[in-house]
């Protein structure tokens, strides 16, 4: 009896060993609670980049125009895709960073003035890096994040409206459905969903691509304790971590790792293994996105297609070592802990850098218009640029200005 015994263990040790994705689920969800405890440093990660995504996507828009301006009520029409609070008006945001937009006016059909937005030279020059940056330096590897997060889904496909929440995230350039996806006619397809809407889809499963970061940190599985892999962890300091919450993360950590990348049909939602796969999936999501974070409310709309139970995003509160929840800026944003050392990005990706030119561009525009700098000039004709001097702040600019200010001290 015992030696039949030995023998089952010894052949379940050997199926986990050589397939580290078959797991034995023995724990049910432990239910522990963390408190929120306020990071400061990762909070200003989060504030330099206040109204960031907005800068960059309107930069976009009329940076690849022909004729590098575009008119007021044209900038309207993509609000969605700004993130801008809903009482704040898309001229009244542009108008802020003079030394990134410059205003002119052009008559309409009926002759009245409209006002009309170019870049000026100096962003001009930095659009143009962030456009060598994406079509050539580092075409592939952006590429690559998207066919990543289209290989995270259980049917390889997702919506375009998905795709286009964490479009800035994953560094896709603004348009990439005609300038990246209709290039690669052999890796991806437009596709008409039951709803109606447009989803893509991946053509071709790359093995080589569906290694997750925590499994490239650890080549070789099969001698990491057969296939246990351990998340980086760290706490903002006085955190204070109870002996029992201690205690059961130590034994979490111990769990075998399932890769995002493979089915886990298998696993029952109500146990510590699948909540390690849940955590695993968003590690490795927020390590295809560029600044190693993203809104949650922007992740909220996943359930389904990376096939998770339901209130997933619990995981972010029950693992305050690996995502910080920022609460700037009027929304939640998850910032990957390990990612950063000092608010500081351990791996920077070029876009990182072409990025924070905008953020100092942003800064500089603000604090420079607060002093007055900005002159008012007689309305111009047909194409001529009309500076803007603002005589007096409005309430909610100030506070912007503030909170740059502060991130800087």
């Amino acid at each position: 009896m015992f030696h039949r015994r030995q023998s089952y263990n010894d052949a379940v040790s050997l199926a986990i060993y050589f397939r580290p994705f078959i797991q034995i689920q023995k724990r049910n969800l432990v239910n522990v609670k963390f408190k929120w405890v306020k990071d400061t440093l990762l909070d200003s990660v989060v504030s330099s980049s206040v109204h960031l995504k907005a800068t960059c996507t309107l930069v976009s828009l009329i940076g690849s125009n022909p004729e590098s301006a575009l008119p007021v009520y044209y900038l309207t029409r993509y609000r969605g895709q700004l993130g801008l609070p809903p009482d704040l008006k898309v001229s009244t945001f542009v108008r802020r960073y003079p030394n990134i937009f410059r205003e002119f006016y052009r008559p309409d059909s009926s002759g009245t003035p409209v006002p009309w937005y170019k870049l000026t030279p100096e962003v001009l020059e930095v659009y143009h890096q962030e456009m060598r940056c994406v079509y050539d330096d580092c075409n592939v590897d952006i590429l690559n994040r998207l066919q990543k997060l289209l290989m995270l889904t259980k049917e390889r496909l997702l919506p375009l409206h998905t795709i286009d929440q964490l479009r800035w995230d994953l560094g896709l350039p603004y348009g990439y459905e005609n300038e990246l996806v209709t290039k690669h006619p052999g890796l991806f397809s437009f596709t008409k969903l039951p709803d109606d809407r447009v989803g893509l889809k991946l053509l071709v499963w790359d093995d080589c691509l569906a290694v997750s970061h925590l499994e490239s940190k650890k080549s070789n599985l099969a001698e990491t304790n057969h296939g246990e892999l351990a998340f980086p962890i760290g706490f903002t300091r006085g955190f204070g971590l109870k002996r029992k919450c201690m205690e059961w993360l130590n034994e979490w950590q111990k769990l075998a790792y399932t890769s995002p990348y493979v089915d886990t049909s298998h696993l029952d939602p109500r146990t510590d293994v699948s909540e390690k796969r849940i955590v695993g999936v968003f590690h490795e999501l927020l390590h295809l996105t560029i600044l190693r974070k993203v809104e949650r409310k922007n992740v909220s709309n996943l359930r389904g297609p990376l096939a998770m139970p339901q209130k997933f995003t619990k995981v972010f509160e029950r693992h305050p070592g690996i995502f910080y929840i920022s609460k700037r800026g009027g929304t939640q944003t998850i910032v990957l802990r390990e990612a950063y050392d000092r608010g500081n990005l351990n791996e920077k990706h070029p876009l990182a850098d072409i990025r924070g030119k905008y953020v100092g561009m942003m800064k500089k525009g603000l604090l420079d218009r607060s002093r007055g700098l900005y002159k008012k000039e007689s309305k111009g004709s047909e194409g001529e640029v009309v500076k803007i001097h603002f005589e007096s702040e409005t309430e909610s600019d100030c506070d912007l200005v503030a909170g740059y200010e502060s991130d800087e001290t």
